[in-house]
C-alpha cells in the first residue's frame, strides 16, 4: 500500500507540473500579445511591419510568386514586322488551346499594319504567329500558334469580382525584348472609367472605352499583356496609360469579360458589324468645321453631336433627323460628343430601334431610329 501511494503521489506531481507549464505558457503568450508594457520592451507586430522601441523593421509577409507561376509561361512577347523589319513590340497571353493550336490575345494597335507577327515564349523560343482577326474599336486581336509551342494557358477570372484597393499585377514586355517577362504590381485604382482614345489614323479622340484603372507601372510594350488578380487569374488586358509630365501611375486595362465576349468572332476573322445611324457628324465644339459647312448652332449648346448629312437610304434618312440637328441623347444616355455617341451606339446591334433626342431651332425633339449595320 505504501508503494502504491508513493506512485500515485508521483503521478499527481507530474500532472501538476504539466498543468503548471501549460497555464504558464498561456499566460506568457497572452502577456506578449496583449500587454502594452511587454510591447514597449519587445516590440509589436502590425501587418507587414514590426515596430520596436527604437526602430521599424519591415519583413515580407506574403508574395505574388505563387500567382506569377500560374501565368508566367502563358505570357508572350509579340514582335511585329513590316517589309521584314521589326517595327514594334507588345505583349500577349495564351488564353486557349484546341487539338492543333494555341490562341493568344493582344491589342489591335500592337499588330496593326503588320506583314507578319512572331511571338517569343517564356523559354525565349521565337514562334511564327498568324493574326486570325482584329478590331480597332475593341482594340483586340487574336493570334494563333502551333499547340506544341504552348507551355501554359492562362486562367480567366472576372474583373467584376475585384474591388477598389485589391492587389493586382501585370506580366509583360515593357520596352521590348530586353525587359520581357517583367512583373509590376499595384492596386485596382478605379472601375468603369470612361477614357477617350483615337481610333486608327484619326487625329482626334473619337472613341470612348470603359476600362479598369490601375497604378501598376505599364510602359510601351506592355500593351496586350494580362492584368491579374492575386490568384493569377486574368481580369483585364493592359491597353494604355495617360502620358503627361504631371501624371504618374495611371494605366488602363480592358475588362476581360468584354474581351472574351468577342473572341469567337475574332478567332473566325468575322468582321464586327457595328450598328450605324447613317450620318456624318461634327462635335458642337468644332466651330471651325461647322463654319466651313455653313452650319450655325445656338451658342448655349456646348455638348452634343451636330448632323452634317443624313446618308441616302440610311436609318437617319428614314427618320425625322435633318442637317443641323444636334443629337444630345441616345435613349436615356447623354451624348457629350462623337466619342460618347459611338460608345452608346455600339451597346446596341443592327436592327435595334433606339430613341434619339435632338435639338432643332432651340427646341428638344425625339425620334425613333432602327439601326443599320456597318458595311
Amino acid at each position: 500500500m505504501t508503494k502504491n501511494k508513493k506512485e500515485i503521489s508521483n503521478i499527481k506531481l507530474i500532472l501538476l507540473l504539466v498543468f503548471s507549464f501549460v497555464i504558464g505558457g498561456v499566460v506568457t503568450i497572452s502577456l506578449l500579445k496583449w500587454t502594452p508594457i511587454i510591447n514597449d520592451v519587445l516590440g509589436s507586430s502590425n501587418g507587414n511591419t514590426v515596430i520596436t522601441k527604437n526602430k521599424t523593421q519591415v519583413y515580407e509577409k506574403t508574395s505574388l510568386k505563387a500567382a506569377i507561376d500560374k501565368i508566367y509561361d502563358a505570357v508572350v512577347l509579340v514582335q511585329v514586322y513590316k517589309d521584314d523589319e521589326l517595327t514594334s513590340t507588345g505583349s500577349g497571353f495564351v488564353y486557349k488551346v484546341d487539338n492543333k493550336y494555341g490562341y493568344i490575345l493582344t491589342n489591335e494597335h500592337v499588330v496593326n499594319g503588320s506583314d507578319s507577327v512572331k511571338v517569343v515564349m517564356s523559354s525565349d523560343e521565337e514562334v511564327e504567329a498568324k493574326t486570325l482577326g482584329s478590331d480597332e474599336y475593341l482594340d483586340l486581336a487574336v493570334l494563333r500558334i502551333d499547340k506544341s509551342k504552348v507551355k501554359m494557358v492562362a486562367n480567366i477570372g472576372k474583373s467584376e469580382e475585384v474591388n477598389l484597393g485589391d492587389a493586382i499585377f501585370t506580366v509583360g514586355a515593357p520596352m521590348g525584348y530586353d525587359y520581357r517577362g517583367s512583373v509590376t504590381s499595384g492596386v485596382l485604382s478605379g472601375k468603369d472609367r470612361m477614357v477617350s482614345v483615337k481610333v486608327g489614323s484619326s487625329s482626334s479622340n473619337d472613341w470612348v472605352m470603359r476600362v479598369l484603372q490601375i497604378d501598376a507601372s505599364i510602359n510601351p510594350g506592355n500593351s496586350g499583356g494580362p492584368l491579374l488578380n492575386v490568384n493569377g487569374e486574368v481580369i483585364g488586358i493592359c491597353s494604355m496609360k495617360l502620358v503627361d509630365s504631371q501624371i504618374e501611375g495611371m494605366g488602363f486595362a480592358i475588362p476581360i469579360e468584354y474581351a472574351m465576349s468577342h473572341v469567337e468572332s475574332l478567332e473566325n476573322n468575322k468582321k464586327i458589324e457595328w450598328p450605324v445611324i447613317g450620318i456624318t457628324m461634327l462635335n458642337t465644339t468644332d466651330t471651325m468645321n461647322l463654319y466651313r459647312n455653313e452650319i450655325t448652332i445656338d451658342k448655349d449648346i456646348t455638348s452634343g453631336v451636330v448632323i452634317v448629312e443624313c446618308q441616302k437610304g440610311s436609318a437617319a434618312a428614314n427618320s425625322d433627323l435633318k442637317r443641323g440637328d444636334v443629337i444630345v441623347k441616345l435613349n436615356d444616355a447623354k451624348v457629350k460628343n462623337i466619342a460618347y455617341l459611338r460608345y452608346e451606339l455600339y451597346q446596341h446591334q443592327a436592327g435595334d430601334t433606339i430613341e434619339i433626342t435632338y435639338i432643332r431651332n432651340g427646341k428638344e425633339h425625339k425620334t425613333k431610329v432602327t439601326l443599320g449595320k456597318s458595311s
